[in-house]
């Protein structure tokens, strides 16, 4: 379904939210390669692609869950926000915010609570791909 709005050859650019400036290249990686895989296409240059997918990364929040008897947080749920516009190889522009959840714990080591922090953004960040993806599918079986 999703090759009738979508085509092979894909140009995708990414934009992350200025608040993650750590986390960049990596968010900007993973998107690119979660794009990739999903839609099964094969990158290009913007001018050669028949497809066009921007993916803005609007930023997480985290939200506390649970707490030790000292108060300290020791689970929290992400909320991943991410905006996706595309562009078919009809010209149709296609325009869908996600929004997705995953909940992580922290550990007592702040390296290895950054290292979860970071894999719950990723993720909630391949759920959004995910969803999108549905989202594109539905598109396709409703086209004639």
């Amino acid at each position: 379904m999703v090759k009738k709005v979508f085509d092979e050859s894909v140009y995708v650019e990414v934009q992350i939210d200025p608040s993650e400036p750590e986390n960049a290249p990596y968010l900007t990686d993973q998107i690119r390669k979660l794009i990739i895989t999903r839609f099964n296409g094969k990158i290009a240059p913007k001018k050669q692609a028949n497809n066009v997918i921007k993916v803005s990364y609007k930023g997480t929040q985290f939200v506390p869950l649970s707490y030790d008897k000292y108060g300290y947080t020791t689970r929290y749920q992400t909320i991943v926000n991410v905006e996706f516009t595309m562009i078919t190889k009809t010209g149709e522009i296609i325009t869908k915010t996600i929004r997705t959840t995953t909940q992580a714990g922290i550990s007592e080591s702040a390296l290895e609570t950054s290292s979860l922090r970071i894999a719950s953004i990723g993720e909630g960040l391949e759920k959004a791909v995910d969803a999108f993806m549905a989202y594109v599918s539905a598109l396709g079986a409703s086209s004639k």
